[in-house]
């Protein structure tokens, strides 16, 4: 993942834009490969970190956590820790997270509008 200084002029435009378009400051929150799809599997429920990562299989244990932890700091998603031995540790959507909902099923028929569309136009 590539880090933005915040001193970059790439920085202060992207922030700037964000500033001026909610779209594209909402974008920067659950933009990304992994945070809209870990919100997608927790618009079904509370998840504990194990059954995210059975559910992405292809992320790493490093980039979960740091997705998790992003998405918590902007209070998109929430985390409980149960004190008990082994600990549990659960993550849900935040109110605010949850509503996601029909922004993440828009994009979910958009996309496969789209995918048909492409997979069309190129028989």
């Amino acid at each position: 993942m590539t880090e933005i200084k915040q001193t970059s002029t790439n920085f202060a435009n992207k922030q700037a834009l964000a500033d001026e378009c909610p779209e594209v400051y909402a974008a920067n929150l659950i933009g990304g490969q992994w945070s809209l799809v870990i919100c997608s599997w927790l618009l079904n429920g509370k998840l504990r970190f194990g059954e995210l990562k059975k559910f992405l299989p292809n992320i790493t244990e490093r980039m979960l956590t740091l997705q998790l932890r992003k998405l918590e700091e902007n209070k998109i998603v929430s985390r409980k820790v149960y004190a008990q031995v082994p600990p549990k540790v659960e993550y849900e959507l935040t109110e605010i997270g949850y509503e996601l909902k029909s922004v993440i099923k828009g994009l979910e028929k958009w996309g496969e509008r789209h995918k048909n569309l492409i997979n069309t136009s190129e028989s």
